[in-house]
């Protein structure tokens, strides 16, 4: 089997599905302007470049100091017709990046401050979605957060919300905010609400705190999915029961440096996590604030950690049978792009 060489051409075409976006930290400069002169909505620079350089999450301590960026993107959306823009757009960029299937995520609890219901939170980017679906072919679907420093009858409300549009575009529920000193356990019931009925289910965790907070949401959650998962490796018998479980890795590199959940690239476990045979999967967390794309953070992988075209096409399928999809669906997706891969290797 030959091996072509890693372009960004290359990496473009690969077919592949993002798993951990954020609808509110991956929003386009120039939106946020229009729709901030919209809403007589101040932003903190009057030009796309500068908006997206102050947006670039470059001076973060803590992940709580990251997260305070997101206050000037939720400032612009608080409409139907916003969230559907932001929810097109991402789409439409992703699908330019050669993603074929996006899941992003959100808690409408942070975009009801002009009125709206939390239907219409939802059912906007849904409309979104549906229309990059139309447009540029690729699928989209969401995943409801609730927010760890709320109280834990909100999140509850949450999975609720989540379980109301169960088949109708929704497809998980998570757990995303500032994860020191808000533990996983306290949300628990919206966690169980979730799985009762049939809802799947990823949590934040192992980012801004330790593998004891993997273990929280791997064991008192039953998340099958972590986001991040930075710290798990710290912990050798948590790591090996991750693996055996098929606990998915939802990997996010850059926003990882930003966070300081690791030092360096070169310091993130990816590598171990991947040679040790645990599903991981490759996803940007933040376009905005952390200043990336897919393709980028695939592009960091071969660079940093030496992935071979192989074992990023072996990355990218991992998306597609990590997705909180059918298995009939993964089953579709998932042979489209092996058979694209084929053509790309051939």
């Amino acid at each position: 089997m030959s091996t072509p060489a890693i372009t960004r051409s290359l990496l473009e075409r690969l077919p592949k599905a993002e798993l951990h976006c954020h609808l509110d930290g991956s929003l386009r400069p120039e939106t946020m302007l229009e729709l901030a002169r919209e809403y007589k909505v101040p932003m903190p620079a009057d030009d796309p470049e500068a908006l997206g350089d102050y947006m670039l999450v470059s001076d973060a301590k803590t992940l709580e100091d990251y997260l305070t960026r997101f206050d000037i993107t939720l400032s612009v959306m608080q409409t139907a017709e916003a969230l559907e823009r932001v929810a097109y757009e991402l789409a439409e960029d992703a699908s330019s990046e050669g993603v074929r299937y996006i899941e992003t995520r959100y808690s409408p609890w942070l975009n009801d401050r002009q009125g709206l219901s939390w239907g219409d939170i939802v059912e906007a980017p849904l409309r979104g979605l549906a229309r990059a679906e139309r447009d540029h072919g690729i699928m989209g679907r969401l995943i409801i957060c609730g927010l760890r420093h709320l109280s834990p009858d909100v999140s509850l409300e949450l999975a609720r919300l989540a379980v109301a549009y169960k088949g109708k575009g929704v497809v998980g529920f998570d757990l995303a905010g500032g994860e020191a000193g808000n533990p996983a356990s306290a949300h628990a019931a919206a966690f169980q609400h979730a799985r009762d009925h049939g809802l799947a289910c990823t949590c934040h965790a192992g980012e801004g705190a330790g593998p004891a907070s993997v273990a929280e949401a791997m064991h008192t959650c039953h998340a099958t999915r972590i986001g991040h998962a930075t710290r798990l490796i710290e912990d050798e018998d948590l790591t090996r029961q991750a693996q055996a479980d098929g606990v998915a890795l939802e990997i996010c590199l850059t926003s990882n440096v930003q966070t300081h959940a690791t030092e360096s690239y070169g310091h993130h476990p990816l590598r171990q996590y991947f040679d040790r045979g645990l599903k991981v999967v490759l996803n940007t967390d933040n376009r905005l604030m952390s200043g990336v794309n897919l393709v980028d953070e695939y592009a960091i992988a071969a660079q940093t950690f030496g992935f071979s075209f192989h074992e990023l096409a072996r990355l990218a399928l991992n998306g597609f049978d990590c997705a909180f999809l059918p298995d009939e669906d993964k089953a579709v997706l998932r042979a489209r792009a092996e058979a694209d891969i084929a053509a790309l290797v051939a």
